[in-house]
């Protein structure tokens, strides 16, 4: 009987295996002389292995023989993956770092991906509460100091979509209750007239008697909030971070089960504004944002919420069901 030769080995492994020879040298100089931790050792080793597989597959097995064709390639493959821009830098970081050593070495005389860069990721779609959670949140109950200013200040946040520094800059005056409308001045000092909501209006009514029963000697004694429309106990200007805060706080009362912020209010409000509406030229204006572009990121929020209702509605959009 005929004895079996073993298979001819594959000349991609063989290539890989030059070329991870190099990398193990180059980890070894990043934990012996740069005395990295290992956890940077261990992925810079998980990328360089990456790196390596993909160029052995092209039939090249030197480090000095990789182009900028390759290395346009390499990323091209990474993002086809699905890898985040993010992860692509550091892969690349790893590569470049590489190429560097490699100079020093005098083992390549140029760097392909000194110059190659990870595509741009879109930035992460802002978080928004739905109209259940912003009415859940709002719905503050309770007649004392704090229960009271903080549900005046919520639904002032919804209602208008005020940023944080909006907010904490208000003054008595800025609101006009006849009118339903506040004066607030944002980014570069310039002033917007923004629609004031019923509910709000009653909150902030509610709010101005508390705080002017309370007298001059509690809220406006030297405290420095002389004015300002959101005080502390003690009369101080109330800050941001005690905004955050007490949103917080409340978010959790409330039982929402996410971490709610000011700006969270904001982009519901322009969210659940562009939804009924359509106008983003209108929530532009109320927003205060400079340039349309700023306010386009809505339009993606607006077209995941008509995609789950079409999802959900359409008969022929609905995920089968075991039955189906």
């Amino acid at each position: 009987m005929p004895q079996k030769t073993a298979p001819p080995a594959c000349p991609a492994a063989d290539l890989a295996a030059d070329l991870t020879a190099d990398v193990d040298a180059f980890l070894a100089h990043l934990n012996s002389e740069r005395r990295l931790s290992p956890h940077t050792v261990q992925a810079s080793r998980r990328d360089l292995g990456q790196l390596a597989a993909f160029l052995a597959g092209r039939g090249c097995g030197a480090w000095n023989r990789v182009t900028a064709a390759d290395s346009r390639a390499f990323t091209a493959a990474l993002h086809a993956r699905g890898l985040s821009g993010r992860s692509i830098r550091r892969v690349l970081s790893s590569a470049r770092g590489l190429y560097r050593y490699l100079h020093r070495e005098k083992r390549a005389a140029a760097n392909p991906f000194a110059g190659q860069t990870a595509p741009r990721a879109r930035p992460p779609l802002p978080r928004v509460l739905d109209t259940g959670q912003a009415g859940q949140l709002v719905a503050v109950a309770g007649g004392g100091f704090y229960a009271v200013r903080d549900r005046a200040m919520l639904e002032l946040l919804y209602s208008s979509g005020l940023r944080l520094a909006e907010l904490v800059a208000l003054r008595a005056a800025d609101v006009d209750l006849r009118n339903c409308e506040v004066r607030v001045t944002g980014k570069g000092g310039k002033t917007r007239i923004v629609p004031v909501g019923r509910f709000a209006v009653a909150a902030v009514e509610r709010w101005l008697r508390l705080r002017a029963e309370a007298g001059a000697s509690e809220v406006d004694g030297g405290g420095g909030g002389e004015g300002v429309l959101f005080v502390t106990k003690n009369g101080g200007a109330l800050g941001a971070r005690a905004v955050q805060k007490r949103i917080r706080h409340w978010a959790l009362r409330r039982g929402l089960a996410l971490p709610v912020s000011p700006h969270m209010l904001r982009h519901s409000f322009a969210t659940h504004l562009l939804e009924s509406s359509g106008d983003l030229r209108a929530v532009q204006e109320l927003l205060g944002h400079a340039d349309i572009s700023t306010t386009q990121i809505y339009t993606h929020l607006d077209f995941q919420h008509l995609a789950k209702v079409y999802d959900q509605a359409h008969p022929r959009a609905r995920k089968k069901s075991a039955v189906d």
